[in-house]
């Protein structure tokens, strides 16, 4: 024969209240939390600062290596060390050839395969201390020294949204190419 059991209060407790929470939050979804506000195009658009690969959202602007040197002894040395060698931050340069050694050296001309990906990050990211306080202008001409340093162009070039995409990285055929 069939026996009936009792369910505990604690359990029936239990599927109650967890029956409750999930209608209340299915409720809250199809209201809304009535939190924040919708942001317009013009707000939007100081966020929206990524550079692809392709250069895709490069900004207007240029710098090129002499420039960057300058800024870069301001406001980088202190933590990448003199001509990027290392201090308390990862080294800039070095390590070409190594990556397939035993102890690889995973640096912006060693191993970085796009040279948006250098602009992107000084971009958005450096200095640590205050991130996204840089010009475009002093992007570009970091952008420019760093490059320069590597041996991935001339100290002499001028860097901008024009030619920056164009450049060819050291490790570029290291890693699935991106398409955007």
């Amino acid at each position: 024969m069939f026996k009936m059991r009792t369910i505990k209060p604690q359990l029936l407790a239990a599927l109650i209240s967890t029956c409750c929470l999930l209608h209340t939050n299915q409720v809250m979804a199809d209201q809304g939390l009535g939190l924040g506000q919708p942001l317009d195009a013009r707000t939007l658009s100081g966020w929206d600062i990524d550079i692809s690969p392709s250069g895709k959202g490069l900004p207007a602007g240029s710098g090129n290596s002499l420039r960057g040197a300058e800024i870069y002894s301001q406001k980088c040395q202190a933590c990448h060390g003199e001509n990027g060698t290392g201090g308390t931050a990862n080294k800039l340069t070095g390590g070409t050839g190594s990556l397939n050694g035993s102890t690889p050296l995973k640096s912006i001309g060693s191993f970085w395969p796009y040279a948006t990906t250098l602009f992107d990050y000084i971009r958005r990211a450096m200095p640590l201390n205050a991130p996204q306080s840089l010009t475009n202008e002093e992007v570009y001409a970091l952008t420019a020294y760093i490059l320069s340093i590597n041996a991935v162009v001339d100290k002499n070039m001028a860097i901008d949204a024009s030619n920056l995409a164009q450049i060819k990285m050291p490790n570029a055929n290291g890693f699935i190419p991106v398409v955007d």
